[in-house]
């Protein structure tokens, strides 16, 4: 049998993916974590097959905790299930390591294919994710978003920021000192065209907005 680690920060979202892997023959669940340190741990004691992973944890990013994962052991897969926009993030993740995306809202039906997908050496991602970073290589490098020019790291502070989020509490959240803090901060504002804090803050509060729609 496939042993599956969950990572996720709501006990909820565990249960149900637990329940569901519980009632498939060939897979059964070693493991839950609701935050990146814990994650990191049992993923390195557990050595499962592959881990289900969120974008959001406490304690860091669930693209944080990919990258560990994947310099501690490669030979553990991992399947992000977020409710983040995959167009934003699924190349993301692919790029810190992991070998697919899906998005919770189509979780409940499809997060099993996910997994044997994943588990079969192949990627997961949906088919319009698909189809579009197909087009990308067809049609030449495409021109990126402007939200997509940030880095990881610059679209963590800057999903902070629209979540209300102090810059003191980003700095003890993402263990960075206020100067790094403020320094993502300058550069988000010059990669997205803003002059001032105001407009970066509204900037970001609207994006989040967008997301939670």
């Amino acid at each position: 049998m496939a042993r599956i680690l969950i990572v996720d920060d709501h006990p909820l979202v565990r249960t149900g993916f637990a329940q569901l892997i519980g009632d498939t023959h060939e897979l059964e669940v070693c493991g839950e974590a609701g935050d990146m340190a814990s994650g990191l741990e049992l993923a390195t004691q557990l050595k499962p097959d592959l881990a289900i992973i969120d974008l959001s944890l406490a304690g860091g990013s669930g693209l944080d905790l990919i990258e560990h994962i994947k310099a501690r052991d490669s030979e553990v897969l991992m399947l992000v299930a977020s409710m983040h926009d995959e167009a934003l993030y699924a190349e993301r993740v692919l790029a810190a390591g992991a070998r697919g995306y899906i998005n919770k809202q189509e979780a409940q039906d499809k997060i099993i294919k996910a997994i044997r997908q994943v588990l079969s050496g192949k990627v997961y991602l949906s088919e319009r994710m698909t189809e579009r970073m197909l087009s990308g290589m067809v049609d030449g490098k495409a021109e990126k978003r402007d939200i997509d020019s940030l880095s990881n790291r610059e679209l963590q502070v800057f999903e902070m920021i629209g979540q209300g989020i102090s810059s003191n509490n980003m700095a003890g959240h993402l263990n960075l000192s206020i100067k790094t803090i403020e320094t993502h901060q300058a550069h988000i504002k010059k990669k997205l065209g803003l002059s001032s804090g105001h407009e970066l803050t509204h900037r970001a509060v609207r994006w989040v907005l967008e997301q939670d729609q």
